[in-house]
Parts: structure tokens; sequence; C-alpha cells
């Protein structure tokens, strides 16, 4: 879709502090340059305060804390022609009522995965190094000794990825420069896909049987809610690691916990929960085999202005008339965590 000539008619809504982090100075001097924003970032209570600022609205710039776009919301929008949503996930603020309008929607989720990719090669090597276990003697006074202590190393290990999105591929990217073997499970991905990404496609109980990685980037869905159960995780390979990074509510935790309670040799490294945080008193927290980082993969620190870079540049497309990058259709969105 091709903007009209001249300058649009722009608002930011989302929190003001997510404004701060996402959209930085140079960002916010070039949409500037390209859109009349019209008013300072509206949150969402001044959104109710001032729904007639809505009216002229021909594009948003949003992130974290966006409005939900419902009927009521998109009524009051009646010239909005696209969004522009530097953050990653669309699914807690869109609705039916949004995709039966034209209107385009952009979201920054490519850039969020570039953090997560990083975070979880992170985990990979190290837990192939058997890194935690290792801390973890250190502390009690043991671990040390000569270079025949076990560990799986990073050389012709397996490591097995569950579902192959776009945090996936950019960890396969990543994963390119290490001589390691690579497997997934994802019902989307094709055989010439496949090949392209140099992997090997498995069932999911395949990978779970030869991995001595398994890295978790499915989708909360109704289908894959709880999908990853206690026998998949126990019919892991012996020394093995879990990683998820995706949802939480995608593992059946209970039996997560059971698994590890009774195989001191496997080691979950979480960074999302369900519920997250863990309830208080869960295993999770003092188990020796658990590892739980407060759902950090994501942008954080420098990483959060890349958000606002990549719908800077969606922006200058959009105007020029050219393709979208990162342009979600419904189709996506079903498919997006």
């Amino acid at each position: 879709m091709k903007a009209r000539p001249g300058k649009l008619n722009g608002l930011y809504l989302l929190d003001r502090a997510s404004f701060d982090l996402i959209y930085g100075p140079e960002e916010q001097a070039e949409i500037a340059e390209l859109v009349d924003i019209y008013a300072p970032p509206q949150t969402g209570a001044s959104i109710q305060e001032n729904k007639a600022l809505l009216a002229d609205a021909e594009v948003f710039f949003s992130g974290w804390g966006a409005p939900t776009f419902d009927e009521a919301f998109l009524d009051a929008t009646p010239k909005l022609r696209a969004v522009f949503y530097g953050a990653g996930s669309i699914r807690y603020f869109m609705t039916d009522a949004f995709w039966k309008r034209d209107i385009v929607i952009t979201s920054a989720y490519a850039a969020n995965a570039v953090p997560v990719a990083e975070y979880t090669l992170s985990i990979i090597l190290l837990s192939l190094k058997y890194f935690w276990r290792y801390i973890s003697g250190v502390r009690q006074g043991c671990g040390w000794g000569d270079h025949t202590r076990p560990s799986t190393g990073n050389f012709q290990s397996t490591v097995g990825f569950v579902s192959c999105g776009m945090i996936a591929r950019k960890t396969l990217e990543l994963l390119s420069n290490y001589d390691l073997k690579r497997i997934v499970y994802c019902p989307f991905l094709t055989d010439e896909e496949a090949r392209e990404l140099n992997v090997e496609r498995v069932s999911l109980r395949e990978l779970f049987q030869r991995a001595n990685v398994v890295s978790v980037h499915s989708p909360l869905l109704p289908e894959t809610r709880g999908y990853i159960t206690g026998e998949l995780i126990g019919s892991m390979k012996r020394n093995a690691t879990l990683i998820n990074t995706s949802r939480g509510a995608v593992v059946r935790e209970q039996e997560l916990i059971e698994v590890l309670k009774a195989r001191a040799d496997l080691t979950a490294v979480l960074d999302v929960t369900d519920p997250e945080p863990p309830r208080p008193g869960s295993p999770l927290l003092t188990l020796p085999n658990a590892v739980v980082s407060p759902h950090i993969a994501g942008s954080m620190g420098s990483e959060i202005r890349r958000l606002g870079r990549y719908m800077v540049d969606e922006l200058k497309r959009y105007l020029a008339g050219e393709p979208l990058k990162w342009q979600i259709t419904n189709e996506l969105a079903a498919r997006m965590a």
C-alpha cells in the first residue's frame, strides 16, 4: 500500500517508559522529518482522556503498552492506515476487528529475535561444556580437574530446535560458525527450507532422543500449550540440556520438575516459566539442575534501540511505496508467539 503524498499525521501510543527506551533522539528526529507528530506520546490513561486526538492519526508508532485495537478503538481512528509496533509480539493487543480493516501493521519482532538468538547461542555453548554443573561444583569446593573432565563439548554434538521461526533461524545462522549437528522439528518447515538452513528435519520424539541440547522456540497456541511433556524430557540423552526462551506454558512444568528430580544428569535453563515469575517455593528455584533467568533473553539496554530503528526503516519503506520487511498478516500472526 502506497502512502499519500505529503506528511502523514502520526501519534506515539505506548507506555512513557517504553517510548524513552525504544525511540531515542535519533529515531524521533527521523520520524519527525517524515511524519507530523501532532501530540506528545499517549499512554493508556491519556488515550482514554483524549480520544479526540485519535481522529486525525494516519499512522501510529507504538511499543510495549499498546492499547487494545478493538472495535471501539478502531472506530475512533477512522483515518488510520499503518501501525509501526516497535516491539515483538502483537498478540496481547490485536483483535479480529483489526484484521477486517485495511490497516497495515509491522513489528520489530525480527529485531527482538537478535538478542534472543544471542542469548540462546551462549546458553547452548555453555551447556555443552557442562557450565552449570561445574560452576555449582566450584561453589561447593570441587569441580577442578584435568582436561578429561566429563563434557559433551562443542564438536560434532547435536543441537535440536523445537519450531523454526525467526528466533530459531537467527540462532541457526549464528551456529553456522560452530562444528555442531543441527536437527529441527517444525510442522511449517519445508524440505527445501531445511536444505537451505542445512538442518535435518525430525519428529518431536526423535529430536528429544537425539539432541544433546534441545532449544524450544514454539509460539503459545492452543495446540502447543503443554506439548513438551515430561515423557519427552525424560527421553533425553544423558547429560542433556533443555532450553526454553519461548513461552513457559508450552512445557508441562510440574512434569519437568519431576523429571529433573529423577534425572540429576539433566539440566533445564529457563528464561520463561508458567506462571512468571515462578510461584514462591517452586522447586525450579532450588533444584540444582534448574537454571532460571528472569525473562532477559529479549531486548535489554541498548538492544531496545534496535526496535525503534527497525520501525524507522519500515516507515521509510512505507512512504516510498516499497514492500515492508516485517509486515504481519493475520495468517502470520496466528503462528507467532
